[in-house]
């Protein structure tokens, strides 16, 4: 019997009833270019080693006769065997079997749901790390493809599918399976319960071709497997029957069996695995896979710490694309190639005594409590369908990484494991915050056990106690030396690994330096004074331990400091930890962490909102002035969207969920003003610069300042040289100490990170601090008309029609502009659906941007055009003339190249244009607008806010804006180069906003402010926000540049005061520990003060 989707070719005649005893075996060649569904494909292996059994057959390739008729083999009695091909020769080109025979084009967007299905099937979590984008795939278990494996698919072979109509030959050429082939899934359905045997002596054909009953006349089963729990879906999204397992239903003959050898079988996984791993879309022909990571970092204290760790991961090959930030103590970067995080991560720890741990920002994820309280033994059983990871967080708590849409996190909890319902841990704050928590908790354990150690020796060493010198030193020594090797000990390994692997000397170097100096002369001093031989200046011991005293205070309050000041702008501490779920009319307070889609829930007044969701019922005003800065209370009813951390006013509202709290509004803003903090701005990179020569100079003037005085103490004192080498020594050590590059390192991030949030509370945010650093300077603003200085929602003001039949025009018009999203378009057709026109078919509507709108009539096949007069070439037409005359937007339809209708619409100026417009001609700052709109209207907005004649652009398509900010661009504003802000809502401003310096984005709805391209996107549709940008940015600026002078004042008269410059003044070495404090402190006061600046 000829398989039933007809790839097999006509039926066969009626085989003889006996079959070879012994065939030729088929080569591997043939299994991989048959396009049945399970034709002996890779037989040998067992059908319980994943990939290779219950394989999906789609509806596309049951129906598909791309297989050419192949004749029996000469002893096979069943017309399912094929004759075995010779083996191709080197020179030939391997191609695809299964499209000959079959008219172009052969495959079709199928094809990609199958080869994306088929790497769902064939994912192996062990062949890429955890977090990966393939790590969330759900394996194929449901019989469609992941969302990651589809994307990526259709990014590797849409456009080749497009131009070729094939994909076939392309992936065979590579090495790789047609799209006509799958390997089979594994009836388990989890990577933790394959099978790992293989039989090593017989296989059975699975291929239904063969079967004698149970079988459609598409060639599927009319059972289903036994066990299966549900049918697959199809591309029509029907339900169909899962394919049979390999066993049901095959041939009873022996014409399908034979005996091979183990070592075959062994060779042949081999070669599979190979394939499978040379496809797989995940890492790409090449073999290679980006995996994105976000490290916090726990003991970055200065510039030089965030030296060494750039140094540390830029010289690892596996590391691409490096951002580190030192106030955030944070850094992102992608791992390529063979390297996992881990490796990474233990790289780092091992060569720069730094702590890492990874921030998970990808997908949903949830913290439990493992069952039993055994968090390793919990990770090693089975997982839910839906989860794509589950790490171990401490002894008892686990994180679970799952697709929220496959299964939701109240469903997880309850039944993921069996019946027990696994527990919630307390919600940890952000990972970041945290750590810098853990850091500023250790130092300021370390910093208290260093001053209970060193108040003894100060007391035995300066006050007016009996004389018992061997006694007291005895005593100071031992405690010098827990301070020197315990609290003083990290230093040393991190300053040696810094100069050895990063080659960076770094603040460490000093500390290191000058303790040890003072400590090792105090110990040779005291084994002198017991010797009987004491020195004149005897042991000072309490010089290396208040040194390494004041070292930690300074550090502890510094890292204190910055934590709360990054705590004090941290947008995620909007989110709330409670939701009220409403269900079957009943009110359950849950944790918001396990709120799914699907959910209902209440917002009681006075109360804030846990995440983004549309109001179903009630009506109240809701603040959201600290998401969108927006100061007045906006009022919401049914349909209205809610943003999360937003709080409720005096009414009730019933909301439904449409983000999940992990991926919410403030989830989006959050990781948008951590990127701006994690970018650098150029003034950083001389920063950084000065910062790299700042040590090796103080090392160097620690030696100059050393021989200075032993000479001055010889020759001019006319000291001993002992003593004069002693002095020497003390002024060494203050020089070394006193300096301190942190306060360089720090001028520009601290403010950054402060701007940003600042910012951000007020409606901008930024995403990059290259935006911050040159907003200030900006000496033209160009504005975009429609939805920029206008409200964006035009209203028809005046229509008229072509000839007696105004229904029709009306229907086909609104069959042409009802699903655009432009506002000139979208305002039409609410005013027609306004009046209950009925739209008509409207065969492929296509926008063209700055033109407008065209199709073709469904029947009548007439050509349909809407949109600007000059696209349609009847700007001479009395009545547009009449439209643009009045000041309106003239919006005109064609039928068949005949006016058929002319609309003339208006829009509202916002209330802030005008003030903000009168703002910046103050600042002295060239306003322009450029808009695609009719020359009429653009003038009577430019008339309405007192901008010239000779600053608008009308009829501006995308690439005239772009032309015309490159001109401003080009030219000079005294004698200097311009800075040009373009502000728009988005509409065919994409170009423009890519070409100005600045783009910004003013977004109106609220919640969607990821997907724009440009630098800033002002949450709230207000012009007042670029005010607000170039505030911001000349504020911080004033900033930077008072950082850097205090910076460069503190540490030269420090430096001249500790070397001895000036006579009658100097810095004692006990207390130049304290120069860390006095010189970070004013940096990050000024900073964080411009959180109450007025902007």
């Amino acid at each position: 019997m000829a398989c039933g989707s007809g790839c097999c070719g006509k039926s066969a005649p009626a085989p003889p009833e006996h079959c070879n005893d012994n065939p030729p075996p088929a080569p591997l060649q043939d299994d991989r270019d048959s396009c049945c569904d399970n034709a002996n494909l890779m037989a040998d292996k067992d059908p319980d080693q994943p990939g290779l059994t219950g394989a999906v057959r789609d509806e596309s390739t049951e129906d598909d006769d791309c297989c050419a008729p192949k004749p029996a083999a000469s002893g096979c009695k069943k017309g399912c065997c094929s004759a075995p091909k010779p083996p191709p020769r080197p020179d030939d080109t391997p191609v695809s079997t299964c499209c000959e025979g079959k008219a172009a084009p052969c495959c079709d967007q199928s094809c990609l749901d199958r080869l994306a299905l088929r790497e769902c099937e064939n994912y192996e979590p062990g062949l890429v790390s955890h977090n990966s984008t393939a790590s969330h795939c759900g394996r194929g278990k449901d019989g469609r493809p992941c969302v990651d494996h589809a994307d990526k698919t259709r990014v590797t072979y849409a456009e080749r599918l497009e131009a070729l109509g094939c994909i076939c030959r392309a992936i065979v050429a590579l090495g790789g399976e047609s799209c006509c082939l799958r390997p089979r899934r594994s009836s388990t359905g989890s990577a933790r319960r394959r099978s790992k045997e293989m039989p090593s002596h017989s296989r059975t054909s699975a291929d239904p071709c063969c079967a004698s009953s149970g079988v459609d006349a598409t060639g599927r089963s009319a059972k289903r497997r036994p066990g299966s729990k549900k049918g697959r879906r199809t591309s029509d999204g029907t339900d169909a029957e899962p394919v049979p397992p390999g066993t049901a239903g095959s041939c009873a003959d022996s014409c399908c069996a034979e005996e091979r050898p183990a070592s075959r079988v062994n060779q042949t996984m081999e070669i599979f695995s190979d394939v499978a791993h040379a496809t797989d879309l995940e890492k790409g022909f090449a073999g290679i896979e980006k995996e994105h990571v976000i490290l916090s970092i726990s003991g970055m204290t200065c510039t030089g710490c965030e030296t060494k760790l750039v140094r540390t991961l830029g010289t690892h090959p596996a590391v691409k694309n490096l951002k580190t930030s030192l106030v955030l103590s944070r850094a992102e970067f992608d791992v390529a190639g063979a390297a996992s995080v881990g490796e990474v991560m233990k790289y780092v720890e091992r060569t720069t005594e730094f702590k890492c741990e990874r921030v998970t920002n990808k997908g949903s994820n949830l913290d439990l409590l493992a069952l039993g309280g055994d968090a390793a033994a919990f990770v090693n059983q089975p997982w839910p369908d839906g989860v794509t990871e589950v790490r171990v967080v401490d002894r008892k708590t686990v994180n679970v990484s799952f697709d929220a849409k496959i299964i939701g996190a109240r469903d997880l909890v309850k039944h993921g494991w069996g019946d027990s319902q696994i527990d919630l841990p307390p919600p940890r704050p952000d990972l970041t915050l945290e750590a810098g928590s853990r850091h500023v908790r250790h130092v300021g354990c370390m910093t208290l056990l260093s001053a209970c150690l060193t108040v003894p020796v100060l007391i035995m060493s300066w006050a007016p106690l009996p004389e018992h010198e061997i006694e007291y030193g005895s005593a100071s020594l031992a405690l010098a030396t827990i301070v020197q090797f315990v609290i003083a000990g990290p230093f040393y390994p991190t300053a040696l690994k810094s100069f050895i692997f990063s080659r960076v000397i770094e603040m460490d170097l000093l500390i290191v330096l000058s303790t040890s100096a003072a400590y090792i002369f105090s110990v040779v001093s005291f084994s002198y004074l017991v010797s009987g031989h004491p020195l004149s200046t005897g042991e000072f011991f309490e010089t290396s331990t208040l040194l390494v005293t004041l070292i930690m205070v300074g550090r502890w309050v510094g890292a204190l400091a910055r934590q709360k000041a990054v705590e004090s702008i941290s947008i995620r501490s909007l989110q709330i930890s409670t939701a009220l779920l409403v269900d079957d009319d009943a009110e359950t307070e849950i944790d918001a962490r396990l709120l799914q889609y699907g959910d209902v829930f209440k917002v009681v007044p006075d109360s804030r909102i846990p995440t983004d969701g549309t109001v179903v019922s009630g009506s109240s005003e809701v603040d959201e002035s600290m998401i969108t800065g927006e100061s007045k209370p906006v009022e919401k009813r049914a349909k209205s969207p809610v943003i999360a951390g937003s709080v409720n006013g005096s009414g009730m509202l019933l909301v439904r969920l449409t983000r999940l709290p992990g991926d919410n509004t403030i989830s989006t803003i959050a990781e948008m003003v951590d990127e701006a903090k994690l970018s650098k701005p150029r003034i950083q990179d001389l920063a950084d610069r000065v910062a790299s020569y700042f040590v090796p100079v103080v090392v160097f003037l620690t030696i100059i300042t050393f021989v200075v005085w032993i000479a001055i103490g010889v020759t001019v004192r006319q000291q001993a040289g002992n003593e004069a080498t002693i002095q020497a020594i003390t002024y060494a050590i203050a020089v070394l100490v006193v300096s301190c590059p942190c306060a360089i390192g720090l001028a520009v991030p601290m403010v950054i990170v402060i701007a940003s949030g600042v910012a951000a509370e007020r409606g901008v945010i930024f995403k990059s601090a290259e935006s911050i650093e040159v907003a200030y300077k900006t000496s033209h603003v160009v504005l975009d008309k429609t939805g920029t200085i206008t409200q964006g929602k035009p209203s028809v003001a005046r229509e008229w029609y072509a000839g007696s039949d105004r229904n029709t025009t009306k229907s086909l018009l609104l069959g042409l502009v009802g699903s655009i999203k432009h506002p000139v378009s979208a305002a039409v057709a609410t005013h027609l659906k306004a009046q209950g026109v009925s739209p008509l078919p409207v065969s492929e509507p296509k926008t063209l941007t700055g033109k407008g709108v065209e199709g073709a009539a469904k029947g009548s096949g007439l050509l349909l055009q809407a949109g600007n007069s000059r696209w349609l070439n009847i700007g001479s037409d009395p009545e547009v003339q009449s439209v643009l005359s009045q000041g309106y937007t003239a919006f005109c339809f064609t039928i068949a190249g005949s006016v058929a209708a002319v609309f003339g619409l208006e829009d509202s100026i916002r209330p802030d244009a005008a003030s903000t417009i009168k703002s910046l001609f103050e600042r002295g700052i060239s306003v322009h607008i450029i808009s695609g709109d009719d020359d009429g209207a653009v003038r009577s907005v430019a008339a309405q806010l007192n901008i010239a004649e000779t600053n608008i652009r009308s009829r501006c398509a995308p690439s005239d804006k772009q032309a015309y900010i490159q001109a401003l661009l080009e030219g000079t504003v005294k004698s200097k180069q311009p800075v040009v802000i373009f502000c728009g809502d988005g509409t065919n401003d994409a170009v423009a906003l890519a070409q100005a310096t600045i783009g910004v984005h003013m977004n109106e709805g609220g919640t969607d402010v990821a997907k724009s391209a440009a630098d800033v996107v002002l949450m709230r549709p207000k012009l007042s926000g670029i005010l607000t940008v170039i505030t911001v940015s000349k504020k911080s600026i004033h900033r930077i540049a008072f950082n850097f002078g205090w910076s460069f004042v503190y540490n030269l008269f420090a430096i001249l005061l500790a070397a001895g410059a000036f006579v009658n003044a100097r810095i004692p070495p006990e207390f130049a520990g304290l120069g860390e404090l006095v010189s970070v402190l004013p940096v990050i006061a000024a900073a964080t003060l411009l959180r109450w600046s007025k902007i």
